[in-house]
């Protein structure tokens, strides 16, 4: 069985003697080698595989700290704004950890396969007429009047969890990578990689990549309706905002944007030729190492790692819209011949 992450990394956490464990047994998620992406931009690539995760997502690193720290502290329920990860997740541990669960979407702007983990979970789904932002807003406002723990990333013990990542990829790698690639939404995830590297004293390059659509980061200031088709980082004012520029500014690294193509290609290539299905979101990083290559701002004699956020399963709409619906074939072998063109 696998070791929880609290279990292998409590000594770095902050959590009380008596806060009972909350685990799905997260972490430890494969970290593979991609040669295809490799020889296409001429450096060494690594895929994080954080889809891994028990409900699919990175998400679950954080939650199982926040809520095993709630539980400690005799919380009852817990909620959360989300664009699909977070709700998944929440939902999740918060059953396992027999809490009430709610969580607010914004309407229309969920992924179906994340949606459907939160009400199976048995989370109180509330859409609402707004965007991520407004929800987040909200939370935090019903947060502070009322005895619920609020599990986004503005949560410290969320991070605290997330920082376990780093701690893998130098343990797998046996150093530090010189470079790693991640898409940026909330900003709480790069903010988080950049905490584990600085605790263990190394500081690789950090590259963040947003979509063109939602990218407040690289303008500088919040968008007001941001829109991509990386539903998961579909976010126009991050909470760790200054956290996330401290982090690429203290790497010597850079915050910039990939177009929905861009992301739609590196997710294709993911899956057709590494055998690796993400969510669209999480190709944001290949993407982005491909711009840097192209740019030529990328050293290419570098190990880097793209952190791959949520499993493709979670955004199966995706895919139709990428790929269409099938069309049936008569029962018969010569139509079948035709079809694989044989």
């Amino acid at each position: 069985m696998p070791t929880p992450l609290i279990e292998r990394y409590r000594e770095h956490l902050p959590l009380e003697d008596g806060d009972p464990v909350v685990t799905l047994c997260e972490g430890s998620t494969p970290l593979v080698e991609a040669p295809v992406i490799s020889e296409r931009v001429g450096a060494r690539v690594f895929l994080k595989l954080e889809g891994a995760n028990p409900t699919g997502s990175f998400k679950d690193r954080g939650m199982t700290v926040a809520v095993s720290r709630a539980a400690g502290r005799g919380a009852e329920a817990v909620i959360c704004a989300s664009t699909g990860n977070t709700a998944a997740s929440a939902a999740a541990y918060a059953a396992r950890a027999g809490m009430r669960g709610a969580v607010i979407v914004p309407e229309g702007k969920i992924a179906i396969g994340k949606l459907a983990q939160a009400l199976m979970h048995g989370a109180r789904v509330i859409a609402l007429r707004g965007n991520f932002d407004d929800a987040l807003a909200l939370v935090r406002e019903l947060a502070q009047k009322h005895p619920i723990e609020l599990v986004n990333s503005v949560n410290p013990y969320r991070i605290e969890g997330q920082k376990t990542a780093a701690f893998e990829v130098i343990d797998e790698l046996g150093e530090a990578p010189a470079a790693l690639a991640i898409p940026v939404g909330n900003a709480g995830n790069i903010t988080a990689w950049w905490r584990g590297f600085s605790e263990r004293d190394t500081a690789p390059v950090l590259y963040g990549f947003q979509a063109e659509g939602a990218a407040p980061l690289v303008k500088g200031e919040p968008i007001a309706d941001p829109e991509t088709v990386a539903s998961a980082i579909r976010i126009g004012n991050p909470a760790r905002w200054e956290e996330a520029m401290t982090a690429v500014t203290s790497s010597r690294g850079r915050i910039a944007a990939v177009s929905d193509d861009q992301i739609l290609d590196a997710y294709r290539l993911l899956a057709s030729r590494e055998g690796v299905f993400c969510e669209p979101a999480s190709a944001a990083g290949v993407a982005g190492v491909r711009r840097l290559v192209t740019e030529g701002t990328l050293d290419t004699s570098a190990t880097v790692v793209c952190v791959l956020t949520g499993h493709g399963l979670k955004d199966p709409d995706a895919v139709q819209a990428e790929e269409g619906t099938l069309t049936p074939i008569a029962a018969e072998i010569g139509a079948i011949r035709k079809a694989m063109e044989l």
